[in-house]
């Protein structure tokens, strides 16, 4: 997760460079497509004409995802930008059924083509370029977390695969006088369908909930973990709101000896290091308190933890205390998402505790796979 910082003017730089590029790119295509009557050319330049106007609709989202929050939208403006991938891959898909419907048109109506040399020259160099474009586009997308950059570096090393082979079928009617265009037509339509498809999802999952990088959870779980008196942190749940945008809330492990003068600052402490480091602002810090004073008690726990972890599918075990005066046993665990019985689960752990330690009353909770 990175800060803010530059990040609207490097997308939208970045998606003007697209634009551009793209743009040249048609109109060459659209004056060798003409000179050569060539369908596959045609919606070659199609497909970059669509990526042009998918750049537009990056800059535009992304300078109304950077407006300041507001009455109606106080955590921002930052989902904007799933949208726009959405807005995107409509564009792309729509371009592939039409580019399908001529396509499809043509193989029952060939029309004969007629290639020069300045053909291959300018498919040749639209592939270098496109390969290029791609590369750059989504590593400054990947760097910065731009959806919508990250789906048209993709779309455009697709589209330099796309014309290779409109290449390949002008040399092979060259040498052979076969005409395979309108079929590199459908080849073509299916690729861009595809990736519109593919980019809609994306940003589904992305509005719906997607699960958060397990590698950024676990950097803000260690840096939590490396803070004093901090022994633990878990149930860290993040909510997205644009990219690079979090708000959440987590469980931190404490010694039972600590009082809320001593709590208070520490959540705060907490609060503004992950926000510092990560731009994550936590809304909700929430305790367990950690047995410190008995040595029997860290026994206890040490053998349930056994019992627990000893049971497949189990993923975590966490938030234990041991209450002497009320007799009873609490603690959270994790069952793995894939495991189809996991009631049975819970309850084997649940009666293999409760036959441990009959005397006490046992609370389990069981906690969400985040």
């Amino acid at each position: 997760m990175i800060k803010e910082g530059n990040r609207e003017n490097v997308v939208i730089k970045t998606s003007i460079i697209g634009i551009l590029t793209n743009l040249l790119l048609v109109i060459f295509k659209v004056i060798i497509a003409l000179i050569s009557n060539s369908i596959a050319i045609i919606l070659d330049a199609v497909n970059n004409l669509s990526d042009a106007l998918s750049s537009i609709v990056t800059i535009i989202a992304t300078k109304l995802a950077e407006s300041k929050p507001d009455k109606e939208h106080p955590l921002g403006h930052g989902r904007i930008e799933y949208l726009s991938a959405m807005i995107v891959a409509g564009i792309i898909f729509y371009a592939g059924i039409t580019s399908l419907i001529e396509s499809i048109k043509k193989i029952f109506n060939p029309e004969k083509v007629e290639y020069s040399n300045i053909t291959f020259i300018i498919l040749i160099v639209s592939i270098i370029v496109k390969i290029l474009l791609g590369k750059y586009v989504k590593n400054i997308g990947e760097k910065f977390n731009s959806p919508s950059l990250i789906a048209s570096g993709s779309d455009a090393t697709s589209d330099a695969i796309l014309s290779s082979s409109v290449l390949v079928s002008a040399i092979l009617y060259i040498f052979t006088d076969i005409n395979i265009e309108a079929y590199i037509g459908v080849l073509i339509s299916i690729f861009i369908i595809k990736a519109g498809i593919e980019i809609f999802m994306e940003a589904v999952n992305e509005i719906l909930g997607k699960r958060v990088d397990k590698k950024a959870i676990n950097e803000i779980k260690k840096t939590i973990c490396g803070i004093k008196n901090v022994h633990g942190a878990y149930d860290l749940i993040l909510h997205n709101y644009g990219p690079d945008k979090y708000v959440g809330s987590v469980h931190i492990e404490i010694p039972d000896s600590m009082t809320a003068d001593e709590i208070d600052p520490l959540e705060r402490e907490i609060a503004n290091i992950i926000y510092e480091k990560h731009n994550v602002y936590l809304s909700g810090i929430t305790i367990y308190s950690m047995n410190t004073k008995n040595e029997e008690i860290i026994k206890i726990r040490s053998n349930i933890y056994k019992i627990v972890m000893s049971n497949e599918g189990v993923l975590e075990f966490h938030g234990f205390y041991l209450d002497k005066k009320n007799k009873s046993i609490r603690f959270d665990i994790i069952i793995d998402y894939s495991i189809k019985n996991r009631k049975e689960i819970y309850d084997k752990i649940l009666n293999d505790v409760k036959k441990e330690y009959p005397d006490y009353m046992i609370n389990i909770k069981v906690d969400i796979d985040i």
